[in-house]
């Protein structure tokens, strides 16, 4: 078992929790619960070209977000990934690869403008490492907290 002081040693500089990907069924009951019920503001969402429901991110508070697509035949309900913030994305995997950790290199978001780079965790869990540059849409809703 780690000690408090063990643990402060080992602190990753700059990561955090952001966001928890949930795939859900009943996306707009989905979308109710977590407006109408828990409070939680509708950041933003992707465009549909067919305008079926798309993933649509809820701000949780200034710096947590739940991103919620709606299940579907290729994507089953539940969560499918943890988002780590990382104020630098590139430096993350660097330290990540020296660490011996497979991980992808950081690419862009076309949608979001996010930096993203995929790590799997010993359990088979998937972290998204995410940087949030100020032009991204994520960065502009936590600017616009309230």
């Amino acid at each position: 078992m780690m000690g408090p002081s063990a643990a402060q040693e080992n602190r990753s500089a700059g990561l955090r929790l952001n966001h928890v990907r949930i795939a859900v069924k009943g996306f707009q009951e989905s979308v109710n619960f977590y407006t109408k019920v828990m409070g939680f503001l509708i950041a933003y969402a992707f465009p549909s070209p067919d305008g079926k429901p798309t993933t649509t991110f809820l701000q949780v508070n200034r710096d947590r977000f739940i991103e919620m697509p709606p299940a579907s035949a290729i994507l089953s309900a539940g969560i499918t990934h943890i988002g780590i913030w990382s104020e630098e994305a590139n430096a993350t995997v660097t330290r990540f690869r020296q660490a011996g950790t497979t991980v992808t290199g950081v690419c862009p978001s076309a949608q979001s403008g996010s930096r993203l780079a995929n790590v799997t965790d010993p359990n088979g869990i998937r972290l998204e490492v995410n940087e949030q540059p100020a032009e991204s849409l994520m960065r502009k809703a936590m600017e616009a907290w309230k």
